[in-house]
Protein backbone atom coordinates (compact mmCIF):
# COMPACT_ATOMS: atom_id res chain seq x y z
CA UNK A 1 0.00 0.00 0.00
CA UNK A 2 1.17 3.47 -0.78
CA UNK A 3 1.39 4.77 3.01
CA UNK A 4 3.74 2.62 3.80
CA UNK A 5 5.82 3.56 0.91
CA UNK A 6 5.86 7.19 2.76
CA UNK A 7 6.23 5.73 5.96
CA UNK A 8 9.50 3.68 5.11
CA UNK A 9 10.83 6.91 3.43
CA UNK A 10 10.27 7.93 6.90
CA UNK A 11 11.94 6.09 8.82
CA UNK A 12 14.94 6.18 6.65
CA UNK A 13 15.15 9.64 7.21
CA UNK A 14 14.25 9.19 11.25
CA UNK A 15 17.09 6.74 10.80
CA UNK A 16 19.50 9.14 9.29
CA UNK A 17 19.38 11.79 11.91
CA UNK A 18 19.83 8.73 15.23
CA UNK A 19 22.66 8.27 12.97
CA UNK A 20 24.14 11.59 13.22
CA UNK A 21 24.88 12.11 16.87
CA UNK A 22 25.25 15.86 16.48
CA UNK A 23 22.18 17.22 14.21
CA UNK A 24 20.18 14.72 17.20
CA UNK A 25 21.88 15.46 19.72
CA UNK A 26 21.38 19.50 19.21
CA UNK A 27 17.56 19.32 18.50
CA UNK A 28 16.53 16.72 21.62
CA UNK A 29 15.31 18.35 24.52
CA UNK A 30 15.15 22.13 22.18
CA UNK A 31 12.54 23.85 22.51
CA UNK A 32 10.18 24.23 19.68
CA UNK A 33 11.93 27.06 17.49
CA UNK A 34 15.07 25.49 16.32
CA UNK A 35 14.65 22.59 13.48
CA UNK A 36 16.76 19.95 12.34
CA UNK A 37 18.35 20.44 9.00
CA UNK A 38 19.00 18.04 6.46
CA UNK A 39 20.84 19.39 3.02
CA UNK A 40 20.27 22.93 4.31
CA UNK A 41 16.27 22.34 4.75
CA UNK A 42 14.44 21.60 7.64
CA UNK A 43 13.43 18.12 7.89
CA UNK A 44 9.56 19.62 8.84
CA UNK A 45 8.98 20.40 5.45
CA UNK A 46 11.25 17.29 3.82
CA UNK A 47 8.73 15.22 5.41
CA UNK A 48 5.68 17.73 4.50
CA UNK A 49 6.89 17.52 1.24
CA UNK A 50 7.06 13.70 1.45
CA UNK A 51 3.29 13.91 1.96
CA UNK A 52 2.49 16.15 -0.57
CA UNK A 53 4.07 14.20 -2.86
CA UNK A 54 2.36 11.26 -1.85
CA UNK A 55 -1.24 12.80 -2.47
CA UNK A 56 0.19 14.05 -5.95
CA UNK A 57 1.06 10.24 -6.80
CA UNK A 58 -1.25 8.17 -4.68
CA UNK A 59 -4.49 10.10 -5.81
CA UNK A 60 -6.76 6.86 -4.84
CA UNK A 61 -4.93 6.89 -1.49
CA UNK A 62 -4.91 10.03 -0.29
CA UNK A 63 -6.57 10.06 3.06
CA UNK A 64 -3.88 6.98 4.09
CA UNK A 65 -0.85 9.10 2.79
CA UNK A 66 -2.16 12.41 4.86
CA UNK A 67 -2.61 10.28 7.80
CA UNK A 68 0.70 9.02 7.86
CA UNK A 69 2.17 12.17 6.88
CA UNK A 70 0.43 13.64 9.81
CA UNK A 71 1.74 10.92 12.27
CA UNK A 72 5.26 11.15 10.85
CA UNK A 73 5.70 15.09 11.58
CA UNK A 74 4.27 14.21 14.51
CA UNK A 75 6.51 11.73 15.92
CA UNK A 76 9.43 13.46 14.44
CA UNK A 77 8.41 16.74 16.41
CA UNK A 78 7.72 14.91 19.56
CA UNK A 79 11.33 13.28 19.31
CA UNK A 80 13.47 16.18 18.11
CA UNK A 81 12.35 19.42 17.82
CA UNK A 82 8.80 20.40 20.04
CA UNK A 83 6.26 22.15 19.26
CA UNK A 84 5.77 25.86 18.53
CA UNK A 85 4.47 25.81 22.04
CA UNK A 86 6.44 23.77 23.84
CA UNK A 87 8.11 20.41 24.19
CA UNK A 88 6.71 16.34 24.32
CA UNK A 89 3.31 15.86 24.67
CA UNK A 90 2.74 19.31 26.55
CA UNK A 91 3.59 20.78 23.36
CA UNK A 92 1.58 18.89 21.10
CA UNK A 93 -1.78 19.46 23.45
CA UNK A 94 -0.92 23.23 23.86
CA UNK A 95 -0.47 23.25 19.97
CA UNK A 96 -3.67 21.31 19.01
CA UNK A 97 -5.46 23.58 21.65
CA UNK A 98 -4.33 26.92 19.63
CA UNK A 99 -5.80 25.39 16.65
CA UNK A 100 -9.00 23.72 17.54
CA UNK A 101 -10.92 26.29 16.50
CA UNK A 102 -10.14 26.43 13.05
CA UNK A 103 -10.21 22.64 12.28
CA UNK A 104 -13.50 22.76 14.35
CA UNK A 105 -15.05 25.44 12.32
CA UNK A 106 -13.54 23.78 8.83
CA UNK A 107 -15.13 20.48 10.08
CA UNK A 108 -18.53 21.50 10.63
CA UNK A 109 -18.65 23.70 7.56
CA UNK A 110 -17.54 20.82 5.22
CA UNK A 111 -19.49 18.08 6.44
CA UNK A 112 -22.82 21.09 6.97
CA UNK A 113 -22.22 22.68 3.39
CA UNK A 114 -22.54 18.99 2.01
CA UNK A 115 -26.22 19.03 3.45
CA UNK A 116 -26.65 22.11 2.08
CA UNK A 117 -25.69 20.72 -1.19
CA UNK A 118 -27.37 18.06 -1.89
CA UNK A 119 -30.60 20.36 -0.31
CA UNK A 120 -30.07 22.93 -2.93
CA UNK A 121 -30.14 19.44 -5.51
CA UNK A 122 -33.42 18.45 -4.25
CA UNK A 123 -35.22 21.48 -4.34
CA UNK A 124 -35.06 20.99 -8.50
CA UNK A 125 -33.40 23.94 -8.59
CA UNK A 126 -30.75 22.55 -10.52
CA UNK A 127 -33.21 20.42 -12.77
CA UNK A 128 -34.42 23.99 -14.03
CA UNK A 129 -30.93 25.64 -14.89
CA UNK A 130 -30.37 24.38 -18.77
CA UNK A 131 -33.39 26.36 -19.27
CA UNK A 132 -32.05 29.45 -17.79
CA UNK A 133 -28.63 29.58 -19.15
CA UNK A 134 -27.76 30.68 -22.89
CA UNK A 135 -26.43 27.79 -25.54
CA UNK A 136 -22.88 27.36 -26.31
CA UNK A 137 -19.89 27.57 -23.84
CA UNK A 138 -21.53 31.50 -23.23
CA UNK A 139 -23.65 29.46 -20.45
CA UNK A 140 -20.72 27.98 -18.70
CA UNK A 141 -19.29 31.14 -18.33
CA UNK A 142 -22.36 32.91 -17.14
CA UNK A 143 -22.50 29.31 -14.28
CA UNK A 144 -18.91 30.29 -13.41
CA UNK A 145 -19.69 33.91 -13.16
CA UNK A 146 -22.69 33.03 -10.88
CA UNK A 147 -20.04 30.98 -8.52
CA UNK A 148 -18.00 34.33 -8.09
CA UNK A 149 -20.65 36.54 -7.29
CA UNK A 150 -22.72 33.85 -4.68
CA UNK A 151 -18.55 33.36 -2.59
CA UNK A 152 -18.21 37.43 -2.61
CA UNK A 153 -21.04 36.86 0.24
CA UNK A 154 -21.03 33.31 0.89
CA UNK A 155 -18.39 31.28 2.27
CA UNK A 156 -15.60 29.89 -1.06
CA UNK A 157 -17.04 26.27 0.42
CA UNK A 158 -20.24 26.83 -0.16
CA UNK A 159 -19.79 28.55 -3.44
CA UNK A 160 -17.65 25.73 -5.24
CA UNK A 161 -20.42 23.07 -3.64
CA UNK A 162 -23.56 25.13 -5.00
CA UNK A 163 -21.68 25.61 -8.52
CA UNK A 164 -21.10 22.08 -8.59
CA UNK A 165 -24.41 20.63 -7.98
CA UNK A 166 -26.03 23.35 -11.21
CA UNK A 167 -22.88 22.01 -13.45
CA UNK A 168 -23.60 18.07 -12.54
CA UNK A 169 -27.49 18.91 -13.88
CA UNK A 170 -26.34 21.61 -16.47
CA UNK A 171 -23.68 19.19 -17.78
CA UNK A 172 -25.96 15.96 -17.34
CA UNK A 173 -23.00 14.37 -14.84
CA UNK A 174 -20.36 15.02 -17.53
CA UNK A 175 -18.09 17.83 -16.21
CA UNK A 176 -14.57 18.21 -17.80
CA UNK A 177 -11.45 18.48 -15.04
CA UNK A 178 -10.89 21.83 -16.41
CA UNK A 179 -14.21 23.09 -15.21
CA UNK A 180 -14.18 21.92 -11.73
CA UNK A 181 -11.11 23.98 -11.28
CA UNK A 182 -12.30 26.86 -12.95
CA UNK A 183 -15.56 25.82 -10.25
CA UNK A 184 -13.47 26.13 -7.58
CA UNK A 185 -10.95 29.64 -8.93
CA UNK A 186 -14.36 31.07 -9.03
CA UNK A 187 -15.40 30.45 -5.62
CA UNK A 188 -11.73 31.25 -4.00
CA UNK A 189 -11.19 33.96 -6.18
CA UNK A 190 -14.89 35.53 -5.63
CA UNK A 191 -14.20 35.30 -2.09
CA UNK A 192 -10.87 37.08 -2.30
CA UNK A 193 -12.03 40.87 -2.10
CA UNK A 194 -15.05 40.30 0.92
CA UNK A 195 -14.25 39.87 4.45
CA UNK A 196 -17.96 37.56 4.45
CA UNK A 197 -15.91 35.67 1.36
CA UNK A 198 -13.45 33.86 2.75
CA UNK A 199 -11.76 32.68 6.25
CA UNK A 200 -8.45 34.40 5.53
CA UNK A 201 -10.19 37.88 4.82
CA UNK A 202 -12.12 37.28 7.69
CA UNK A 203 -8.70 36.95 9.51
CA UNK A 204 -7.60 40.22 8.70
CA UNK A 205 -11.00 41.89 9.30
CA UNK A 206 -10.61 40.71 13.11
CA UNK A 207 -7.55 42.11 13.18
CA UNK A 208 -8.33 45.11 12.66
CA UNK A 209 -7.89 45.80 8.63
CA UNK A 210 -10.65 47.99 7.10
CA UNK A 211 -12.81 46.18 4.97
CA UNK A 212 -11.90 48.53 2.40
CA UNK A 213 -8.64 47.90 1.93
CA UNK A 214 -8.99 44.03 0.45
CA UNK A 215 -11.79 45.53 -2.32
CA UNK A 216 -9.03 45.72 -4.63
CA UNK A 217 -8.46 42.39 -4.96
CA UNK A 218 -11.18 42.55 -7.16
CA UNK A 219 -8.80 44.09 -9.53
CA UNK A 220 -6.85 40.84 -9.93
CA UNK A 221 -10.12 37.96 -9.26
CA UNK A 222 -12.21 39.64 -12.19
CA UNK A 223 -9.00 39.85 -14.86
CA UNK A 224 -7.69 36.71 -13.38
CA UNK A 225 -11.62 35.15 -14.51
CA UNK A 226 -11.27 36.22 -18.14
CA UNK A 227 -8.38 33.88 -18.24
CA UNK A 228 -9.61 30.87 -16.58
CA UNK A 229 -13.02 30.77 -17.09
CA UNK A 230 -13.21 31.38 -21.17
CA UNK A 231 -11.17 28.48 -22.09
CA UNK A 232 -12.71 26.21 -19.52
CA UNK A 233 -16.05 26.90 -20.44
CA UNK A 234 -15.03 26.13 -23.85
CA UNK A 235 -13.43 22.72 -22.82
CA UNK A 236 -16.69 22.09 -21.21
CA UNK A 237 -18.64 22.55 -24.45
CA UNK A 238 -16.00 20.14 -26.53
CA UNK A 239 -16.54 17.86 -23.33
CA UNK A 240 -20.55 17.92 -22.89
CA UNK A 241 -22.90 21.03 -24.07
CA UNK A 242 -25.43 22.38 -22.02
CA UNK A 243 -28.77 20.91 -23.07
CA UNK A 244 -31.74 23.11 -23.06
CA UNK A 245 -34.39 20.40 -22.19
CA UNK A 246 -35.20 21.19 -19.21
CA UNK A 247 -37.77 19.00 -17.90
CA UNK A 248 -41.57 19.52 -18.43
CA UNK A 249 -44.00 20.00 -15.27
CA UNK A 250 -41.06 21.04 -13.16
CA UNK A 251 -41.90 21.84 -9.90
CA UNK A 252 -39.24 23.81 -7.55
CA UNK A 253 -39.53 22.48 -3.80
CA UNK A 254 -39.80 26.05 -1.95
CA UNK A 255 -39.07 23.80 1.32
CA UNK A 256 -36.03 22.56 0.46
CA UNK A 257 -35.07 26.20 -1.08
CA UNK A 258 -35.82 27.91 2.00
CA UNK A 259 -34.11 25.86 4.46
CA UNK A 260 -30.60 26.54 1.78
CA UNK A 261 -31.38 30.26 2.05
CA UNK A 262 -32.01 30.14 6.22
CA UNK A 263 -28.51 27.84 6.27
CA UNK A 264 -26.71 30.62 4.33
CA UNK A 265 -28.03 33.64 5.70
CA UNK A 266 -27.19 32.03 9.71
CA UNK A 267 -23.88 31.75 8.29
CA UNK A 268 -23.08 34.89 7.15
CA UNK A 269 -24.98 36.62 9.65
CA UNK A 270 -23.48 34.71 12.44
CA UNK A 271 -19.62 35.68 10.87
CA UNK A 272 -20.73 39.24 10.63
CA UNK A 273 -22.09 39.75 14.34
CA UNK A 274 -19.25 37.35 16.16
CA UNK A 275 -16.83 39.92 14.10
CA UNK A 276 -18.65 43.40 15.23
CA UNK A 277 -19.78 42.39 18.29
CA UNK A 278 -17.56 39.27 19.84
CA UNK A 279 -14.43 39.14 18.16
CA UNK A 280 -13.08 37.31 21.06
CA UNK A 281 -15.69 34.40 20.33
CA UNK A 282 -14.36 33.67 17.23
CA UNK A 283 -10.91 32.50 18.77
CA UNK A 284 -12.62 30.01 21.15
CA UNK A 285 -15.80 28.62 19.41
CA UNK A 286 -16.47 27.64 16.22
CA UNK A 287 -19.37 30.17 15.42
CA UNK A 288 -19.70 29.49 11.97
CA UNK A 289 -20.06 26.10 11.66
CA UNK A 290 -22.15 25.13 14.90
CA UNK A 291 -24.49 27.97 13.49
CA UNK A 292 -24.64 26.28 10.43
CA UNK A 293 -25.27 23.07 11.94
CA UNK A 294 -27.84 24.54 14.59
CA UNK A 295 -29.86 25.26 11.04
CA UNK A 296 -29.27 21.82 9.57
CA UNK A 297 -30.73 20.10 12.63
CA UNK A 298 -33.72 22.52 13.47
CA UNK A 299 -34.97 22.02 9.79
CA UNK A 300 -34.97 18.10 9.93
CA UNK A 301 -38.45 17.70 10.42
CA UNK A 302 -39.49 19.40 7.65
CA UNK A 303 -36.67 17.96 5.01
CA UNK A 304 -34.41 15.07 6.24
CA UNK A 305 -30.75 15.24 5.15
CA UNK A 306 -29.42 13.18 3.34
CA UNK A 307 -27.15 11.44 5.22
CA UNK A 308 -25.96 8.75 3.09
CA UNK A 309 -23.44 11.28 1.57
CA UNK A 310 -21.80 11.44 5.29
CA UNK A 311 -19.23 8.91 5.29
CA UNK A 312 -17.15 9.62 1.97
CA UNK A 313 -18.07 13.50 3.38
CA UNK A 314 -16.10 12.47 6.23
CA UNK A 315 -13.18 10.79 4.53
CA UNK A 316 -12.31 14.02 2.56
CA UNK A 317 -13.33 16.41 5.57
CA UNK A 318 -10.26 14.54 7.68
CA UNK A 319 -8.00 14.47 4.47
CA UNK A 320 -8.01 18.43 4.42
CA UNK A 321 -7.64 18.61 8.35
CA UNK A 322 -4.57 16.36 8.24
CA UNK A 323 -3.05 18.72 5.88
CA UNK A 324 -4.11 21.85 8.06
CA UNK A 325 -2.88 20.27 11.37
CA UNK A 326 0.56 18.91 9.20
CA UNK A 327 1.01 22.51 7.89
CA UNK A 328 0.56 24.09 11.15
CA UNK A 329 3.68 22.31 12.54
CA UNK A 330 6.08 23.50 10.48
CA UNK A 331 8.55 26.16 11.21
CA UNK A 332 7.92 29.06 9.73
CA UNK A 333 7.63 31.81 12.03
CA UNK A 334 9.77 34.14 10.03
CA UNK A 335 8.45 35.15 6.53
CA UNK A 336 10.74 36.99 3.92
CA UNK A 337 10.73 40.66 4.16
CA UNK A 338 7.09 41.71 3.08
CA UNK A 339 7.04 42.91 -0.47
CA UNK A 340 5.15 42.23 -3.92
CA UNK A 341 7.32 39.40 -4.59
CA UNK A 342 7.23 37.91 -1.51
CA UNK A 343 2.88 37.91 -1.95
CA UNK A 344 3.15 36.91 -5.48
CA UNK A 345 5.49 34.08 -3.82
CA UNK A 346 2.65 32.75 -1.27
CA UNK A 347 0.38 32.49 -3.41
CA UNK A 348 1.78 30.12 -5.24
CA UNK A 349 3.35 28.54 -1.66
CA UNK A 350 -0.72 28.68 -0.42
CA UNK A 351 -1.30 25.69 -3.63
CA UNK A 352 0.32 23.29 -1.10
CA UNK A 353 0.25 25.03 2.24
CA UNK A 354 -2.85 25.83 4.03
CA UNK A 355 -3.63 29.42 3.64
CA UNK A 356 -4.53 30.25 6.93
CA UNK A 357 -1.52 30.03 9.21
CA UNK A 358 0.12 31.52 5.95
CA UNK A 359 -2.73 34.76 6.42
CA UNK A 360 -1.61 34.33 10.17
CA UNK A 361 2.19 35.11 10.10
CA UNK A 362 1.52 37.80 7.61
CA UNK A 363 -0.57 39.46 10.17
CA UNK A 364 1.70 39.34 12.54
CA UNK A 365 4.72 40.43 10.43
CA UNK A 366 2.80 43.60 8.68
CA UNK A 367 3.74 45.72 6.16
CA UNK A 368 2.13 44.03 3.31
CA UNK A 369 -0.70 45.65 0.67
CA UNK A 370 -3.69 43.25 2.02
CA UNK A 371 -5.60 43.40 -1.24
CA UNK A 372 -2.25 41.68 -2.84
CA UNK A 373 -2.13 39.13 -0.02
CA UNK A 374 -6.16 38.46 0.01
CA UNK A 375 -5.82 37.62 -3.45
CA UNK A 376 -2.64 35.88 -3.34
CA UNK A 377 -3.44 33.52 -0.68
CA UNK A 378 -7.47 33.17 -1.25
CA UNK A 379 -6.85 32.59 -5.51
CA UNK A 380 -3.63 30.21 -4.70
CA UNK A 381 -5.14 27.31 -3.47
CA UNK A 382 -6.91 26.81 -6.67
CA UNK A 383 -3.74 25.35 -8.35
CA UNK A 384 -4.24 22.44 -7.03
CA UNK A 385 -7.06 20.66 -5.55
CA UNK A 386 -6.02 20.18 -2.12
CA UNK A 387 -4.54 23.40 -2.08
CA UNK A 388 -7.84 24.90 -0.68
CA UNK A 389 -11.26 24.08 1.27
CA UNK A 390 -13.30 24.74 -1.74
CA UNK A 391 -11.16 22.03 -3.54
CA UNK A 392 -11.46 19.38 -1.53
CA UNK A 393 -15.33 19.92 -1.30
CA UNK A 394 -15.58 19.68 -5.18
CA UNK A 395 -13.01 16.32 -5.22
CA UNK A 396 -15.45 14.64 -2.69
CA UNK A 397 -18.39 15.50 -5.11
CA UNK A 398 -16.42 14.71 -8.17
CA UNK A 399 -13.56 11.89 -6.85
CA UNK A 400 -11.93 11.90 -10.35
CA UNK A 401 -10.30 15.34 -9.63
CA UNK A 402 -8.39 13.81 -6.94
CA UNK A 403 -5.30 13.79 -9.28
CA UNK A 404 -2.67 16.53 -9.10
CA UNK A 405 -1.49 15.50 -12.63
CA UNK A 406 -5.40 15.53 -14.13
CA UNK A 407 -6.10 19.02 -12.17
CA UNK A 408 -2.55 20.85 -13.54
CA UNK A 409 -2.78 19.70 -16.87
CA UNK A 410 -6.95 20.35 -17.75
CA UNK A 411 -6.68 23.43 -15.30
CA UNK A 412 -3.65 25.01 -16.48
CA UNK A 413 -5.47 28.01 -17.27
CA UNK A 414 -5.79 28.59 -13.19
CA UNK A 415 -2.02 29.24 -12.97
CA UNK A 416 -1.80 31.44 -15.99
CA UNK A 417 -4.64 33.85 -14.20
CA UNK A 418 -3.37 33.66 -10.99
CA UNK A 419 0.06 35.40 -12.46
CA UNK A 420 -2.42 37.54 -15.16
CA UNK A 421 -4.50 38.66 -12.34
CA UNK A 422 -1.47 39.35 -9.90
CA UNK A 423 -0.03 41.80 -12.50
CA UNK A 424 -2.83 43.80 -13.43
CA UNK A 425 -3.57 44.85 -10.08
CA UNK A 426 -0.22 45.76 -10.62
CA UNK A 427 -0.23 48.02 -12.78
CA UNK A 428 -3.94 49.53 -12.29
CA UNK A 429 -3.77 49.70 -8.51
CA UNK A 430 -0.17 49.19 -7.56
CA UNK A 431 1.59 48.26 -4.72
CA UNK A 432 0.94 50.36 -1.44
CA UNK A 433 1.68 48.58 2.20
CA UNK A 434 0.23 49.36 5.29
CA UNK A 435 2.79 49.98 7.98
CA UNK A 436 1.81 47.02 10.92
CA UNK A 437 -2.01 48.54 11.93
CA UNK A 438 -2.54 50.03 15.08
CA UNK A 439 -3.85 46.76 17.00
CA UNK A 440 -0.77 44.97 16.07
CA UNK A 441 1.54 47.80 16.99
CA UNK A 442 -0.70 47.99 20.48
CA UNK A 443 -0.20 43.74 21.40
CA UNK A 444 3.24 44.48 20.53
CA UNK A 445 4.33 47.87 22.56
CA UNK A 446 2.32 45.47 25.56
CA UNK A 447 4.25 42.15 24.97
CA UNK A 448 7.49 44.65 25.20
CA UNK A 449 6.29 46.44 28.48
CA UNK A 450 5.43 42.89 29.95
CA UNK A 451 8.83 41.83 29.14
CA UNK A 452 10.45 45.12 30.82
CA UNK A 453 8.56 44.20 33.46
CA UNK A 454 7.01 47.36 33.82
CA UNK A 455 3.57 48.72 34.78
Amino acid sequence: MPPLLLLAAVVLLLGILFANPVAAASAMGAYSAQPVYLFSIPVDFILFGLTLLGVAVFHRWTLEVALTGLVAVTLYKLLFTGFRHGEGLTGFMFQLHHEWVVLANLFLLLMGFAILSRHFENSRIPDAMPALLPNGWSGGLILLAIVFVMSGFLDNIAAALIGGTMARHVFKGKVHIGYLAAIVAAANAGGAGSVVGDTTTTMMWIDGISPLRVVEAYVAAIAGFLIYGIPASLAQHRHSPIEKDAQRGLHIDWTYVGIVAAILIIAVSANVIANLKFPAMLDAVPVIGLAVWIVILAAAPLRRPDWAIMPETFKGTVFLLALVTNASFMPVEELPVASWQTALGLGFLSSVFDNIPLTALALKQGGYDWGFLAYSVGFGGSMIWFGSSAGVAIANMYPEAKSVGLWLRHGWSVVVAYIVGFFVMFAVVGWHPDAPHKKRVALDVNYQLDVAGRP
